[in-house]
């Protein structure tokens, strides 16, 4: 018997409650989605459980409440504007525990997914994903959408035939994020980290103008080894250069491991039938405790301000919610356990033109802590690196201090001294 669904056999398969689990960014299932919208009388308070959610939809925007909502655990473009109107519920999280936090607050789970067509033993492969959702394979009704451009990936990401509780088929390419060109304090940022990386290291490194030139500068490196949540283009750069073996890493020698991936189409094409990478459950890569036993370990992440402690707020922009915790906690805490780990998070010196500094005595009102000071270890701006761990409270604000806008620093210094961080008239 066929189990591919029609509209109405689709709706029949949610129960009222029923809370929908959507992967990551190309995860989402578009023509499932327009189902549910199109025949959204039929639903009886259903919820979408989603991160990075691709596309503005009517019940994102609240518009279809009391039958079909949606609550987030990291904001987008999709859904920043419904969250601070009040139609978007956040919550926090850290990404390693997502698949726990799912389980234990959802109801009548069920999964909603893209996925490759089947290959010839009945296995469909979700793709660019594994995230949160591939903890539910076999336990959890499954729905896929069952896309040819999704390339077929390996790993913990395999779903078959006979787990499926139905699928329909929508060929559609798949949304692109493309990397912008770096600028002079991008290259200087990424200057400063590669000095710090070395042959037969194990890289964390996410999407944006910093992590992409770090990799544009490690093409002449060797034996560098990949264990990052997200995977982009800049690794396929890596690799093809030569630098990637992952020979000296301690779990998954030789392999690369993500938990989703998220590029451009070059990306993509890379890892169509690509056995060199495997999507394991971000319960399993963004294990703090899995994280560590890479002893070489190096993550780097971005933050939007940070206080003359080193406590950074990297969900929050102005004291407003833009994102969410993400993994940047989970690879903060990883570096700390490992033997050689290090954590750089970056950020430009300076806001407006110069106009602000994002290095400050105290946090913006209503921002939100991300990594805390226990668990900080280098802070990087255009101006150098200072290194926190194992440091007082005096010495990470000198060291803060040290590597804000030339601009700022007497004022930092003078507001350190009156809050009682630095001895007076030094």
């Amino acid at each position: 018997m066929s189990k591919q669904l029609r509209e109405q056999e689709l709706i029949q398969l949610i129960q009222p409650r029923t809370d929908i689990i959507i992967p990551i960014a190309n995860g989402e299932p578009h023509l499932l989605l327009d189902m549910l919208e199109m025949s959204f009388t039929e639903l009886d308070q259903v919820t979408v459980h989603q991160m990075l959610a691709l596309r503005d939809r009517a019940y994102i925007r609240g518009e279809m409440a009391g039958h079909l909502v949606h609550k987030s655990y990291f904001l987008s473009g999709a859904t920043r504007a419904a969250f601070q109107s009040g139609h978007v519920e956040l919550v926090p999280n850290v990404f390693s525990e997502m698949p726990r936090l799912l389980a234990s607050t959802t109801a009548k789970p069920l999964i909603m997914a893209v996925a490759s067509p089947p290959d010839e033993h009945g296995y469909f492969s979700l793709g660019t994903q594994a995230d949160y959702v591939s903890d539910f394979i076999g336990d959890v009704p499954i729905v896929l959408e069952v896309n040819r451009h999704m390339p077929r990936t390996f790993g913990e990401n395999q779903v078959h035939i006979s787990q499926i509780a139905g699928y329909v088929e929508h060929d559609a390419p798949l949304a692109e994020e493309k990397c912008p060109a770096p600028n002079e304090k991008d290259l200087k940022i990424a200057s400063l980290i590669a000095a710090e990386i070395n042959n037969g290291d194990t890289l964390q490194i996410g999407i944006g103008a910093v992590p992409n030139a770090v990799m544009s500068m490690l093409r002449d490196h060797r034996d560098l080894g990949i264990h990052t949540e997200m995977l982009t283009d800049g690794v396929v750069d890596l690799v093809m250069s030569g630098a990637v073996t992952g020979k000296s890493k301690r779990t998954h020698k030789g392999k690369i491991v993500t938990t989703f991936a998220y590029g451009t189409e070059r990306l993509y094409r890379f890892l169509d039938n690509n056995p060199g990478v495997e999507f394991l459950s971000v319960s399993t890569v963004n294990d703090p405790y899995m994280i560590a036993k890479e002893d070489n370990i190096v993550s780097i992440n971005a933050t939007t301000e940070v206080d003359l402690y080193g406590q950074c707020a990297s969900e929050t922009v102005g004291g407003r919610y833009y994102s969410s915790t993400g993994g940047q906690a989970d690879f903060a805490r990883g570096v700390q356990l490992a033997k050689h780990g290090k954590g750089f998070i970056c950020l430009y010196s300076t806001l407006k033109n110069d106009t602000q500094s994002r290095i400050k005595l105290q946090l913006a009102p209503g921002s939100v802590v991300t990594t805390s000071k226990n668990e900080v270890d280098c802070i990087v701006t255009e101006y150098g690196i200072a290194r926190l761990r194992g440091k007082s409270l005096r010495e990470r604000a000198e060291a803060l201090i040290a590597i804000a806008h030339p601009k700022f620093r007497n004022e930092l210094r003078r507001e350190a001294e009156e809050a009682g961080i630095l001895p007076s008239g030094r």
